[in-house]
């Protein structure tokens, strides 16, 4: 059975390669001439060119697709998770990042795989309802960046071709888009922060301050062209640049001396002035008052936009020879969640030995699907490789070996009375089961006898 499957699936890939590259039709290409498509609709519109969303296989990654956006996990930054595609089971992940407006998502796709396979990675926003696509990469370009414009959870979506299986790692971070604007300083030397008042509450603080010592260079912190050299009451000596890459200036105050002129252009990194406590800063330690103003919407929370998170990537620390294998339950009870953190709530409660599939992991989290289809995670403390048998039987009477554990599902297999079974785990009434030639299915308990 598994020869012939392993046939099977070859053909299917054959036949989709045959018939998607007969797609080209006219159809096609004048729908390329009027849309910019992404390399995930250009796959989608040759699957249905071809019409092959309308077999069993096509549709269901069309589904798995928009599944992903509705189904997608709440991930902390940094992240990483590796795991398994398995060729003829059509998947999708999705991912929710929060997100906010100042910082740059940088995801990095690594494949493994035997064959050359395409992996589609797209960038969604949330807001209004309706994901918005705003960024897309394949396999061909390793790495996806955007600009996040927005306070509002991005979600990424990464879907491999049909027919294709092979081993991924995805590494999701956040970065900030501009440099920090002080010398020698992080943002962990941050004193006053977006929002706090000023003024005895009469109005709030339109930026971050950055105490450093009297001489200190305060730096540009993107490319740019210098609009305004000033002295005013509240900044003292200031600094006003346009960030030539966005519509937006950024505002520099409280300075010493300032070493630039209008119209000069800089670039990030070079000296705009040397910090000190000039205007209303005058009863405080020297320090740099560092805005940030977007045209047509006014002062934004320069934070995301130059701090560098210090937290490492999380090791992926789950056993990689079982990624795209079987599990089950190893404690009496083990709790699933849709996140890999303790702080999720729980999804379900298993009982013990019920068998779960690993399609990936990230940190001391597998990543698994339930006999029913669902993902979810589970602790890998609390799981144990589904290879050694519970118990042995024999089958009463002829039985079937079906593909899932549900009275309707498909059979893999004809099972004939007295055919030994080793028992790797049960749910919902089924029994999980290894023949004697290797094949893994589920057999109704009912039809087994006792223990041999």
């Amino acid at each position: 059975m598994t020869l012939h499957r392993t046939r099977y699936t070859s053909f299917l890939f054959y036949t989709f390669l045959i018939l998607l590259t007969a797609s080209c039709s006219q159809q096609h290409t004048l729908r390329g001439v009027f849309k910019n498509q992404t390399p995930h609709e250009k796959y989608a519109a040759k699957l249905k060119d071809a019409n092959l969303h309308e077999t069993a296989l096509g549709h269901a990654w069309l589904q798995a697709g928009e599944q992903a956006l509705q189904d997608s996990i709440t991930i902390t930054l940094p992240f990483q998770e590796t795991g398994y595609f398995a060729a003829d089971k059509p998947r999708a992940l999705g991912y929710r990042i929060p997100a906010q407006r100042g910082q740059r998502l940088v995801v990095s796709l690594e494949v493994q795989s035997r064959e050359q396979l395409q992996v589609f990675m797209d960038l969604f926003e949330t807001e209004g309802g309706k994901p918005k696509h705003v960024a897309s990469a394949d396999t061909a370009a390793s790495t996806l960046a955007y600009e996040v414009d927005e306070d509002q959870p991005h979600i990424l979506r990464v879907q491999p071709e049909l027919l294709r299986s092979g081993q991924y790692t995805v590494t999701i971070q956040a970065e900030p888009i501009l440099a920090f604007p002080v010398a020698g300083k992080t943002s962990r030397h941050i004193a006053s922060i977006w929002g706090d008042p000023r003024d005895a509450g009469a109005r709030s603080h339109e930026g971050i301050d950055v105490f450093a010592k009297r001489g200190t260079p305060a730096l540009a912190a993107a490319d740019g062209i210098v609009r305004q050299v000033a002295t005013t009451p509240r900044g003292g000596k200031v600094v006003w640049f346009t960030d030539l890459n966005r519509r937006q200036s950024l505002y520099y105050a409280h300075l010493d001396s300032q070493l630039v002129q209008v119209g000069q252009q800089v670039q990030a990194g070079d000296t705009l002035g040397l910090i000190g406590n000039t205007g209303n800063a005058r009863t405080t330690g020297p320090h740099l008052h560092f805005g940030i103003y977007r045209y047509g919407r006014g002062a934004t929370n320069p934070y995301p936009y130059v701090h560098q998170s210090a937290a490492p990537i999380p090791a992926v620390k789950i056993k990689g020879e079982l990624l795209g294998n079987w599990v089950r339950v190893a404690s009496r009870n083990a709790n699933v969640r849709l996140q890999p953190s303790m702080n999720s709530g729980v999804y379900r409660s298993l009982p013990q030995h019920t068998p779960l599939q690993v399609t990936g992991g990230t940190s001391g989290w597998y990543r698994i699907a339930l006999p029913d289809g669902k993902e979810a995670y589970i602790a890998s403390s609390v799981v144990e490789s589904a290879t050694k048998p519970v118990k042995y039987e024999k089958l009463a009477s002829d039985t079937n070996l079906l593909d899932q554990a549900h009275p309707l599902a498909a059979t893999k297999d004809s099972l004939p009375a007295g055919t030994s079974i080793a028992i790797l785990g049960s749910y919902q009434g089924f029994d999980f089961v290894r023949n004697e030639s290797g094949e893994l299915g589920w057999v109704n308990p009912q039809l087994t006898v006792s223990a041999r």
